[in-house]
């Protein structure tokens, strides 16, 4: 399986429309990938809370017709990243997108774990319920998570349970805590020996300078690739089956005890 990882730069000094542009054709630059994955609100920026309200679009708004066109020309499946949805309950929501190689919706997520510590995104938006798989016919299930849902592991436990071997996690991750992201993202594979997938954004934006370094990761823990901080396309190959060969090798998940059984009363 062949990934594209679009560490994009998001800058206040390029318009949503322009980086929107530049994104579809980075999109259509991976015909050959199997998958291609974008940052977390990448257009927008992850930190400019304040533009949230004004850049919210529904689902299936500009950012997702831009998408599911790239998608469909390069005949790849594409989790573009996610964008401010604004919900048909009128309410905003850090929201996924997954498209498949003809284009079309096959899922979306609204992100659980809201950052901010009672300001920003966690006042600003509403909360997801559900974790998300997606199947990739004839070749793997992919688990979506979004950022600061990496520090939880309990939903990457939940997505394992629903079938998840690779897990695919959007970011726009600051560089103060880049330690943290490398390590979270080694935790997560190691503790559900599944890859992962973690795309960060480069560039500075509100403010905020991102930690880039998007990085994929085997059931083992092993960094198969890692991007620098500035804006670049990852690329790696990897072979799905190598979760199951894992599993089957080292089967620690079989030993689990907590978290099967509601607890008893």
């Amino acid at each position: 399986m062949r990934a594209s990882l679009l560490q994009i730069a998001v800058n206040e000094d390029e318009t949503v429309e322009a980086r929107r542009a530049r994104a579809v054709a980075l999109v259509r630059e991976q015909a050959g990938a199997d998958l291609v994955v974008l940052p977390e609100l990448w257009t927008t920026g992850a930190f400019a809370f304040e533009e949230f309200d004004a850049a919210a679009e529904p689902l299936r708004g500009p950012t997702y017709e831009a998408m599911a066109k790239a998608a469909s020309d390069a005949g790849v499946w594409l989790h573009a990243g996610s964008v401010p949805e604004r919900g048909e309950d009128g309410r905003l929501y850090n929201t996924s997108l997954v498209l498949s190689p003809a284009g079309e919706l096959a899922a979306s997520y609204r992100k659980i774990h809201r950052f901010g510590f009672d300001k920003g995104e966690a006042v600003l938006m509403g909360a997801g319920r559900e974790p998300v798989t997606v199947r990739l016919p004839d070749s793997t299930t992919l688990g979506v998570a979004t950022c600061y849902d990496l520090r939880f592991p309990e939903l990457f436990r939940s997505l394992v349970d629903a079938g998840a071997e690779v897990l695919v996690v959007p970011a726009g991750w600051p560089e103060r805590r880049r330690s943290h992201w490398t390590l979270l993202a080694q935790a997560r594979a190691v503790e559900n020996q599944a890859f992962v997938l973690a795309c960060g954004t480069a560039g500075t934006h509100a403010g905020v300078p991102q930690a880039g370094h998007s990085i994929v990761v085997d059931p083992w823990g092993e960094v198969l690739a890692e991007a620098g901080a500035e804006e670049e396309v990852l690329t790696v190959e990897f072979d799905p089956e190598r979760v199951a060969r894992t599993r089957e090798q080292f089967p620690a998940l079989k030993d689990r005890v907590l978290g099967l059984e509601p607890p008893r009363t």
